[in-house]
Parts: C-alpha cells; structure tokens; sequence
C-alpha cells in the first residue's frame, strides 16, 4: 500500500517505514532501515508530543499522525535556490561524477568523490526540524551552503566532498557576529543533540552528525556522511521540493 494510507506502528516493516523514518529524521532519528522497532516508535512519540502536543504519545503513526507529518512540511518549506551548486556549470546538483571513485585509498565516504544527485532527503527533513526547534529560541534558520560539485570546490580551492548533496550549512538568520553568533551556533548544536539524536563529529556510524565548533564556529554544519552505503542511495537525494515532499515511486 501507499505511503499515507494505512496506520503503521511496532513490527511493520517495509519502504512505508523508510519514508516514515526519513520524515522524522528531524524528531530523535534513526536510521532508515524500515525496521519500525523501539527507535522508530521514540521518533512517532516525540513527534507527537513536540508537533501535536498529545500528552500522552502512543508511538504508533496512525492517519493523523502521518497527516500531521505531511502538514508539518508543507509549514517548513526548503528554499531549493538556496541549496544548488552556484559554480554555473552543473545543473545545480552536481554531473553524476566520480561514481566509484575516492580520494586516495581509504574508501570511506568522508573521501567518497561521487558526486550525488540532489541533496539526501533525511537531511532536508531534518533541516525543517531543525527550523521547528529553533523556533523556541526565537530563532529563524537558513541554509548558507548546500551543494558544492568538483567544479566549484576547484573554483574555491577546496577538496571536501560533504556538499556533494551529503551536507547543508545552516546560518541563524539576523544573528550578530562574533561571540553571541558562535554561542548560538553553539546551542543549536546542542539542540540538534538533544532533539535529533546528532552527533558532534562523526565518531559513531548511522547518526547525523554536525561539524564542532572549532571547524565551524560561526554556522551549522549538517551532515549524513556517517551512514551506511545502504542509506545513501541514489533514489534518497532530490532537487526538488516536489520530490522532498513525495514519497520515492513504489512507496
């Protein structure tokens, strides 16, 4: 069945749950296994104390609630002008290339060189989470950088692949600079800690994972580059709003 037709809850499994998954990547989060075990249950429970204020969660994503994630989106719209490539010789999302192909020898994707099609979904919905909880703090959010292909890291003099569609920069709108920046950058990645199961660095495998504060004082760095092979594929990065907000076709 469809993504959005039917109750899910403990025990299911499947492409529905992935999507599930990938929605609330913002709301604790867990790896898109499509597995609806402890951890998916944690996700539907916070997303249905923290978004539709019940009391008393029941951790399993009945109509409403898969209703409820839908309208949260369309409330959180991605500025996808914001995310594309600016080196003005891609389409925005990178050429496809490099598939296969790392910097040096170690194959581990932090030196993966492909270049992805769009930006990875969980980390877009994870993102209008991210402008949820900031709104607590009076906060506003925007991406800074988003994709960043071969051509434009040639351009800047730069070699990292995270914004080949693995990564967003998110800036606090309005916010000054110097220390009171850095202290925000600081205590939204504490936020994103707490609210979205993010880890600082990428110590651990299967977490989001945010740049510390020595490497980007002054920003948000956000990333998925810790997931497995099997979490990053092609059919999860988008260049759309339409296609962040439709569920991949068979789902």
């Amino acid at each position: 069945m469809a993504y959005g037709s039917r109750d899910l809850g403990r025990d299911d499994t499947g492409p529905e749950v992935v999507e599930l998954q990938m929605r609330l990547a913002g709301f604790r989060g867990t790896k898109p296994d499509g597995d609806y075990g402890p951890g998916t249950e944690l996700q539907v429970m916070t997303f249905q104390r923290d978004v539709m204020g019940q009391a008393s969660p029941s951790g399993r994503a009945d109509l409403a609630t898969l209703a409820a994630i839908q309208a949260f989106g369309a409330a959180h719209p991605v500025n996808f002008n914001l995310l594309t490539c600016k080196c003005g010789v891609c389409d925005g999302f990178g050429q496809g290339k490099f598939k296969g192909l790392y910097q040096g020898q170690v194959k581990v994707e932090a030196y993966y060189r492909y270049e992805y099609p769009g930006v990875h979904r969980m980390i877009l919905w994870a993102f209008r989470a991210a402008m949820f909880h900031a709104q607590a703090k009076g906060w506003t959010l925007t991406v800074n950088s988003g994709y960043r292909c071969s051509v434009d890291n040639q351009q800047h003099a730069r070699s990292s692949t995270n914004h080949h569609g693995k990564a967003i920069d998110i800036d606090i709108v309005g916010s000054p600079t110097g220390k009171v920046d850095m202290e925000r950058c600081d205590a939204l990645r504490g936020i994103l800690v707490e609210k979205a199961n993010a880890q600082i660095a990428w110590g651990a495998p299967n977490l989001k994972s945010l740049e510390p504060s020595n490497i980007a004082p002054t920003w948000v760095h956000y990333d998925v580059r810790s997931y497995d092979k099997a979490y990053l594929d092609d059919r999860y990065f988008v260049k759309s709003q339409a296609a962040l907000d439709a569920p991949p076709a068979g789902v």
